[in-house]
């Protein structure tokens, strides 16, 4: 056998594939042996053997075989094979973040699976979908009753880019109220106010504008406030500052 070149089945043993697998890369195009023995067998080359980890990599990320055909460069120059493994590197990193997400979103799911006590798919979903949104309150979600959810399932049906504005905004007024809670502001101030406007608008836009849900949305603030935890401390500590902030508004609007 040349020096410096492996037959089939060593390469293949090396880089834990099949014989099969490496004839069908030969037979689309994409890992060609680099010489042939005496006897005519296959043989490989280390820059081959470069190339096949390249192929493997890339088949795990995800690419189709064809894709990764169109993709491969020469690996001739030191500049190109760095510049290979830095785009590998990236498409890892990423990948990574993608499945760090997606282990996130599976043990928050298991959480609240095991603390709902009882099996409902639809919440499920709908704490999926907030998942998905990154919505740091989907735990709140098994506090609501069907009433509720149903009302807002059919408010932000389809339209996802509304139901993420809502969710950030909640999320910002939210710790808005803790900030001013904290800061001993007069919940008759200008800022209070101008505060309690919004969150007011918040809330209508989160019931879909349905005002008959309103006391519902307020036992369901009493509910997360009871049991949210630490999650939600710093906010049920708000809540009376909130609370006043709205009279305030009221008091004004009405005047």
């Amino acid at each position: 056998m040349k020096k410096d070149y492996m037959t089939v089945g060593e390469i293949a043993k090396k880089m834990g594939v099949t014989v099969r697998t490496l004839h069908h890369y030969e037979k689309l195009g994409l890992l060609i042996p680099s010489a042939e023995s005496e006897s005519g067998y296959r043989l490989y080359s280390y820059k081959d053997m470069v190339t096949l980890n390249q192929i493997l990599t890339m088949k795990h990320l995800g690419f189709s075989l064809s894709d990764i055909k169109d993709r491969l460069p020469s690996l001739d120059t030191p500049a190109e094979v760095a510049e290979v493994l830095a785009e590998h590197a990236e498409e890892i990193r990423e990948k990574i973040s993608v499945l760090s997400t997606s282990l996130q979103a599976v043990e928050a799911l298991r959480e609240e699976v095991l603390q709902m006590q009882t099996v409902d798919f639809k919440k499920y979903s709908d704490i999926i979908v907030s998942l998905m949104l990154k919505n740091e309150h989907y735990w709140a979600i098994k506090y609501m009753d069907d009433e509720m959810l149903d009302h807002i399932r059919k408010s932000f049906d389809g339209d996802m880019q509304r139901a993420e504005k809502i969710i950030k905004t909640m999320s910002r007024l939210n710790k808005e109220s803790v900030r001013l809670h904290q800061s001993g502001i007069s919940p008759e101030s200008d800022v209070a106010i101008a505060f309690a406007k919004e969150f007011w608008q918040m809330t209508l836009d989160f019931v879909g504008g349905d005002e008959s849900l309103l006391p519902k949305f307020a036992e369901f603030s009493e509910k997360i406030n009871a049991h949210g935890g630490d999650k939600m401390k710093q906010f049920a500590e708000a809540n009376d500052f909130v609370t006043a902030a709205l009279e305030a508004y009221f008091a004004e609007s009405y005047r």
